[in-house]
């Protein structure tokens, strides 16, 4: 025994949790308490926490007796508080058993409906309210959600019973069955059960609810849970809480009624009451898609004194909660009922719009204001829209379920969209309805289409959390997924593999290809809300650019500098590569000096080029890195090339050309080039490398500065290891200057500093720093070199890695903080020890990392450095780590 509470009761207007439990009830389960206590209209019920869940695993997959003697004390104090008993006959207690994780996973667990129905409480639910076929209705779905969730009997088989006894009666809506219908087919559903299992569907009240309950422990390692968490950055051992809760039903008759409402609108962030309503429908219903539901409005109009009392709850919920809130409701005979609220999931446009509106309301601070928005957020807005010159033919609307355009070919599963994503394909999927098991099929598509489904149905909620276009139940469509062929009212089908393009955000469908252009960025509520971020963070935002083009993109989204210009990149060009390659078979520094001043002058405009970009803006210019092989033509090529020059008796000249060229590639062969003869090094055996380099560099300063531009300069030598490298290519970088500078008669001030990219040199950063006027940690290399892994290998167990819990998260993503990230903090604390003003920044991909840029500012970098497209993340992240140190220290609350 650990006397340790792993249960907690609410209802009544008291609860024995609140809000901020989220870490051991789970969200819903801090949802429904925090409810609970604020006096809103909650069904009693009790929440099983995550403890639990992470102890039934740990008990080889069972509950402990501790355990179920707490949950059996709960369904006690249910049971008197209510009056009735699970599985009594004339009186029964129906319950639903609902999953609830600390982070919202919609749709990626289980959840069972009217479970304590059986043979015999069927009939004390018949009398009790008079009503046969709504007794016989929940019936009949808890045996179709329970033998789906607990017996693994697919929900589609039963959907295919109900769609025969549809087309027997040639009926179209499940509200046409009579209760003597639903008596058919409950037969139907056991007989289906008994065969499909191989068991009787059980009958003991009790043990339905065991069953659950494990069912949605289960649940939690689901395929589809587990990808979702993948995909959201969600820890593995967090496990989900499971909430038995009172049944209400909203399947009584036309004054019932489910639906799910949202305090904003979770697709444009707009301050309206937002939602979709069913009558005589449980919840299930809504989301399902089987049902075209109603927006909200409607509900005005049949059921007036609930939706005044919904309004005046969703606007209290609001409040209380300072954030747009996603809440559940059902209607059982004229009286409301609230049954979930959680923060609700929203597109990146709409969590800016949010963020900004609710600053402006006085709900929130600047602090809090951007706590609101994830920053992989914003990557949906940096993307392109449709060029409104487009001929545009629509060929269906629906509902602008997720906004954005997306452009691709039409995939009817999700298993044809992985494997034609695999293939370089972009793709739109088109479904009747998805559901959670589309998860890995809705992750590689550019959009989503769906024939059925509401702006709350399952495609909707999860596109909009994923980023992702989304038009939902387009009535203008028939889609077959058998025959895998749409069909549209005028007659023309399409095909897997034709071309479609949506705009989730207009609710349209067109056919073909259309063209895209990029979106305004610099005004509105994302311009206003980006110059908030900035205006909170310390840390620097610079970008990772080769060309002018990428300069002037980065810039455009912030970016505050280069923090690596990669010089190599410049090398690859076809006009550039075939000198490249002569420096390289130079046999005498005279023959390389000569092929590298073909280079120089290339090289030079390149620099003034992303100079005038970065008008006033440091730039950091990374010296030669990469092997020389690398700009060489791989071994096997060349073999196969001069094996088929001498089958065909080819000019002598040219074959002989092949085999130096072989010849060379041989010599520069290494086994580990990684490691091997590159960076510094190429610098201190071929200084002449490095001379052409940082003249290129000091003459463009030069010449921008002359046409006014305020350059401001800033050399890396990288891959050092010793003190001594660093110098050797300083003092050539000096001289250089010295020269420079007086043929071009000005001097431009500029810095050499070095990248921090193997463990010795963080050892010896205090003696590096005497030389080294800035680090900049190159932590791609920093991670290979610490964990030992190859960056180009490690891809073949990586991902078993994460699969298995071997790693937490893949280190070439999201920096590790015990082991690499300790060696950075060791390197900054060691370098200003001897330089205090130290110029220190991250230039690997962890730069644009959110999770990484907050370990960053942590440590007190100076700037990070990422992809362009990411500049907009990262000052989000900068600004959020400042946000809740504040929050955390009591100073940013409102």
């Amino acid at each position: 025994m650990t006397n340790k509470k792993f249960v907690y009761f609410f209802g009544n207007g008291h609860a024995e949790g609140h809000g901020k439990m989220k870490d051991v009830l789970g969200g819903k389960g801090a949802g429904l308490a925090e409810m609970t206590n604020a006096g809103l209209p909650v069904p009693p019920g009790f929440t099983i926490s995550t403890d639990a869940c992470i102890a039934y695993y740990e008990n080889n997959r069972s509950l402990s007796e501790e355990i179920q003697a707490q949950i059996d004390a709960a369904l006690a104090h249910l049971e008197e508080t209510l009056g009735q008993e699970l599985g009594d006959e004339e009186n029964p207690l129906l319950v639903s058993v609902r999953s609830g994780a600390k982070f919202s996973m919609p749709g990626m667990m289980d959840t069972v409906l009217n479970l304590g129905l059986n043979d015999r409480t069927v009939h004390g639910l018949e009398k009790k309210t008079n009503n046969p076929r709504f007794a016989y209705d929940c019936y009949r779905r808890f045996i179709q959600m329970f033998a789906d969730v607990v017996m693994d009997v697919p929900k589609h088989e039963f959907e295919r019973i109900i769609d025969r006894m549809k087309e027997e009666r040639g009926i179209e809506l499940d509200t046409d069955f009579t209760a003597a219908d639903y008596q058919e087919m409950i037969e139907k559903f056991r007989t289906h059960v008994q065969n499909k299992s191989g068991r009787n569907f059980p009958q003991d009240a009790r043990t339905q609810l065991n069953m659950a309950i494990n069912a949605v422990f289960e649940s939690w390692n689901n395929e589809r849970a587990i990808k979702y968490r993948q995909m959201n950055d969600i820890p593995h051992d967090l496990g989900t809480g499971v909430n038995v809760q009172t049944m209400v039903f909203g399947n009584m008759g036309q004054n019932s009624g489910s639906g799910v409402g949202f305090t904003r609108n979770p697709a444009t962030g707009a301050r309206e009451f937002y939602g979709e309503f069913l009558s005589n429908a449980q919840g299930e219903d809504v989301v399902a898609g089987t049902r075209t539901p109603l927006k909200l409005e409607e509900m005005k109009k049949v059921m007036p004194a609930a939706y005044e009392q919904l309004c005046e709850i969703s606007d209290r919920l609001e409040r209380h909660y300072n954030d747009m809130q996603d809440y559940e409701f059902t209607i059982q005979e004229g009286k409301l009922y609230m049954l979930q609220t959680r923060n609700g999931k929203r597109t990146g446009a709409a969590a800016v719009k949010i963020a900004c509106d609710m600053l402006d309301e006085g709900l929130v601070n600047e602090y809090q204001a951007v706590l609101m928005v994830e920053p992989q957020q914003l990557d949906q807005l940096l993307h392109p829209v449709f060029d409104s010159k487009n001929d545009f033919t629509v060929m269906a609307t629906g509902l602008p379920a997720s906004p954005g355009a997306a452009v691709g070919q039409i995939a009817f599963t999700s298993q044809d969209a992985v494997r034609m994503a695999e293939n370089g394909k972009k793709v739109i999927l088109v479904r009747i309805e998805t559901n959670p098991d589309d998860i890995h099929g809705m992750e590689v598509s550019k959009g989503i289409l769906t024939a059925r489904g509401g702006m709350t149905s399952h495609a909707a909620v999860v596109a909009r959390g994923m980023g992702t276009p989304c038009v939902a139940g387009s009535s203008d469509i028939r889609v077959d997924e058998e025959r895998k062929v749409v069909e549209l009212r005028d007659g023309r089908t399409l095909m897997e593999g034709d071309f479609i393009s949506l705009d989730g955000t207009k609710g349209e469908v067109y056919l073909g290809e259309l063209n895209t252009i990029d979106p305004d960025l610099t005004s509105g509520d994302f311009g206003r809300f980006m110059l908030i971020t900035d205006k909170i963070r310390r840390l620097g935002v610079r970008t990772n650019a080769d060309i002018p083009r990428d300069a002037q993109v980065a810039r455009d989204f912030g970016a505050e500098g280069i923090g690596l210009c990669r010089t190599e990149h410049m090398f690859f060009a076809p006009d550039r590569l075939s000198f490249m390659q002569k420096m390289i078979l130079a046999e005498t520094t005279v023959e390389r000096e000569k092929a590298l001043e073909k280079l120089l002058p290339m090289q030079r405009e390149d620099f003034r080029g992303i100079f005038r970009v970065m008008d006033g803006y440091p730039v950091t210019v990374r010296l030669l890195d990469p092997p020389l092989h690398e700009f060489l033509p791989g071994r096997e090529e060349l073999m196969v090339e001069l094996a088929l020059l001498k089958e065909r008796k080819a000019d002598p000249e040219k074959i002989r050309e092949k085999e130096d060229l072989l010849e060379r590639v041989e010599e520069l062969h290494e086994l580990n080039p990684m490691l091997g003869h590159r960076g510094c090094r190429l610098g201190i055996t071929y200084p002449e490398i490095t001379r052409m380099q940082a003249r290129a560099i000091l003459e463009a300063a030069c010449e921008a500065r002359k046409e006014g531009v305020d350059v401001q300069p800033e050399i890396m030598v990288p891959l050092i290891g010793t003190v001594a490298e660093l110098r050797s290519q300083r003092d050539i970088v000096m001289d250089v200057a010295g020269d420079v500078f007086k043929e071009q008669g000005l001097e431009v001030p500029f810095l050499v500093g070095t990248m921090i990219e193997i463990p010795r040199a963080v050892l010896t950063a205090g003696e590096i720093a005497e030389v080294a006027e800035f680090f900049s940690y190159g932590t791609n290399d920093l991670t290979q070199t610490t964990f030992g892994y190859s960056r180009d290998d490690a891809g073949r167990f990586i991902r078993y890695y994460l699969e298995h819990g071997i790693l937490p998260k893949d280190p070439f993503q999201v920096i590790d903080r015990d082991g690499v990230g300790q060696l950075v903090k060791m390197g900054v604390e060691r370098g200003r020890a001897t330089r205090p003003n130290l110029k220190i920044g991250i230039c690997g991909e962890h730069g644009g990392e959110p999770n990484s840029v907050e370990f960053c500012h942590q440590i007190g970098l100076n700037y990070v450095s990422c992809s362009p497209f990411r500049v907009p993340i990262a000052r989000l992240a900068a600004a959020q780590a400042v946000a809740k140190e504040k929050i955390e220290a009591g100073t940013g609350q409102k």
